[in-house]
């Protein structure tokens, strides 16, 4: 197990921060620029920034809202939102973001993740896999898309390691059961992923205590940590969830 690291995630709407329930009820969390300030003088290793509205209004993502967050991090940027075509992974990256993050676009072609791969490397381009429980599928993990409105009609599962399979160099699961209830990270979603998939997997959605961030990578399997509300409301500050994993024996960059 190589060293882990802990992904703060600027979900944004109307140029301002926002963080929900189970994807609906948003609340206000401040402000992007200020956010990933703070985020890196805390000792993030990574940071997210998803344009959650921009599927589901059809539209492209902000890319001033990149450009301002870029302009004052150093640390590795992972953009995702509306991003369906190479042409917006290049407008992407030359914005400031080191990394993409696709999910509906990627669902609806697949080649998109194949020729991406091929243009700018895999390691720039993550496959964010969005399920929520469903019996009738094989692994019980419907796939689902804009926004988690839409559902596929696909296992989970079988798509994240078809992603792998066409170039994807991060999977970044998230189940709708989970996100921002602060319940814990759906292990088993994350185990099943991290068991299809060699690549890195980013735990995400639900992490309230600092067991379950502890329990993200020994359950499930996750090599990056990623949330929001802990955070943005500040129940718990980078450092100290760090210095938590190494006194449970893992490997963090402090």
């Amino acid at each position: 197990m190589g060293t882990i690291k802990i992904m703060p995630c600027l979900d944004m709407k109307d140029g301002r921060v926002v963080k929900g329930i189970n994807f609906v009820n948003l609340q206000d969390a401040g402000d992007p620029v200020e956010n990933a300030k703070f985020y890196q003088s805390e000792g993030a290793d990574e940071l997210a920034m998803l344009d959650i509205a921009a599927t589901l209004e059809n539209r492209k993502n902000r890319l001033e809202w990149v450009q301002s967050v870029a302009a004052v991090i150093t640390i590795p940027l992972t953009v995702g939102g509306g991003i369906a075509s190479l042409e917006d992974i290049q407008l992407t990256l030359s914005a400031g973001a080191s990394k993409v993050s696709m999910n509906s676009a990627a669902v609806k072609d697949p080649a998109l993740i194949k020729n991406a791969a091929r243009e700018f490397g895999s390691e720039r381009i993550t496959v964010a896999v969005d399920a929520r429980r469903n019996k009738e599928m094989p692994s019980g993990f419907e796939l689902v898309v804009s926004g988690g409105t839409k559902p596929v009609g696909k296992d989970a599962i079988v798509w994240a390691r078809e992603c792998q399979d066409l170039g994807a160099g991060t999977i970044l699961p998230t189940s709708m059961d989970g996100d921002g209830t602060r319940a814990g990270y759906d292990l088993e979603f994350t185990k099943a992923i991290a068991d299809a998939v060699t690549v890195p997997v980013v735990a995400s959605g639900g992490a309230g205590t600092l067991e379950h961030f502890y329990d993200g990578v020994v359950k499930g399997g996750a090599q990056v940590l990623l949330a929001a509300s802990v955070f943005h409301f500040r129940t718990f500050r980078i450092r100290e969830v760090k210095e938590y994993l190494r006194s449970r024996g893992l490997r963090v960059d402090l």
